[in-house]
């Protein structure tokens, strides 16, 4: 009788990293995953699947996340690359760059690194003309006021 139900909502995690677990290596996955444990090492999702990374109050994260929409509430020291969306809860503390496509963060939340907005059509892996044309822009300022 229960396996005839399907959970739909957006609770459901396939794969639980718990309080008492660390995870030391890269970890490629699909469908949900929640970590109220330690993952040292890069977490990958597959783009296409509408992946979910949730890292709880416990959850610790030392490397960097790939994946379509992210949840922290715990603790990030690596960058952050969410296509889709990514939520900042009330204790949420990253320190690296997050990159976002949109982004709801809740007062509390902190973030070490910078915020980067990548449009839905920006590439992943940066913008080919933003940095060159902040450090010019940074540099002509400089010149002038000399």
């Amino acid at each position: 009788m229960l396996s005839s139900k399907k959970n739909k909502s957006t609770d459901h995690y396939d794969t639980l990293i718990s309080t008492k677990s660390e995870f030391e290596g890269n970890l490629h996955f699909s469908g949900g995953l929640h970590i109220d444990g330690c993952i040292k090492g890069n977490i990958i999702a597959d783009e296409q699947s509408g992946a979910v990374v949730r890292i709880s109050e416990s959850g610790v994260v030392e490397g960097e996340i790939r994946a379509p929409n992210v949840i922290i509430n715990g603790r990030v020291v690596g960058n952050v690359f969410a296509s889709g969306h990514i939520e900042l809860a009330k204790k949420a503390m990253v320190t690296g760059d997050v990159n976002y496509t949109m982004m709801e963060m809740v007062m509390g939340a902190q973030v070490n690194g910078n915020l980067i907005h990548q449009g839905a059509e920006a590439p992943r892996k940066g913008r080919k003309n933003a940095e060159p044309v902040l450090s010019e822009v940074a540099v002509g300022k400089g010149s002038k006021a000399d």
